[in-house]
């Protein structure tokens, strides 16, 4: 349990440092410095202890076992870069479009868990590999997934580094939203 425990503290850590430094790059520096602070709550601290795998994320083994997860419900209601936020099936609009900061910052966490989860084996491609293996079962403005497909395919052509910077994924995000502004969620 004590080795779950250290383990699992270090993933999390590791995987929210390489979302930092991408946030940095993508010039929302707050968004990684406060990106997952949640994953160290009980709820999902614990959980992630318990079913700690090391090379996938606890919250799917948890669900192999259980049916569903604590920690996964907790955190995605918590944290406005998951799409599952902002998803809401009574809605008119049910997939609205995510504010830039959280689009950006969900970008980040994707290539920071794929890079935490696949460690020495990860490549430029692995982004695209993953985000093409599970788009069409996440609710999202269709939109903001054309903009990560177009983000992911460059990831693959061009590097992280040349693509995970403020100027590159602000011009591709409105561009893609531009028809679709009356939809996008202002804050307060």
């Amino acid at each position: 349990m004590l080795k779950n425990i250290i383990l699992h503290f270090c993933t999390v850590t590791k995987h929210r440092w390489i979302v930092f430094k991408l946030c940095v790059r993508a010039g929302i520096p707050w968004r990684g410095l406060v990106h997952d602070l949640s994953k160290y709550s009980p709820t999902e601290f614990f959980e992630g202890v318990k079913y700690y795998q090391g090379y996938r994320s606890p919250i799917l083994a948890c669900v192999e076992k259980k049916g569903y997860s604590e920690a996964r419900l907790h955190h995605r209601g918590r944290n406005k870069h998951h799409p599952q936020y902002w998803y809401d099936e009574f809605a008119i609009v049910k997939d609205p479009i995510m504010p830039y900061k959280y689009v950006a910052e969900m970008i980040c966490d994707q290539i920071s868990a794929s890079k935490t989860y696949e460690g020495k084996n990860w490549r430029n491609e692995s982004i695209l590999k993953y985000w093409t293996r599970v788009e069409e079962t996440i609710h999202l403005n269709q939109r903001i997934k054309d903009m990560l497909t177009e983000i992911y395919i460059r990831i693959e052509k061009e590097g992280v580094n040349a693509v995970i910077k403020g100027k590159i994924l602000k011009e591709a995000y409105y561009r893609h939203i531009s028809e679709e502004k009356e939809y996008e969620y202002k804050e307060m």
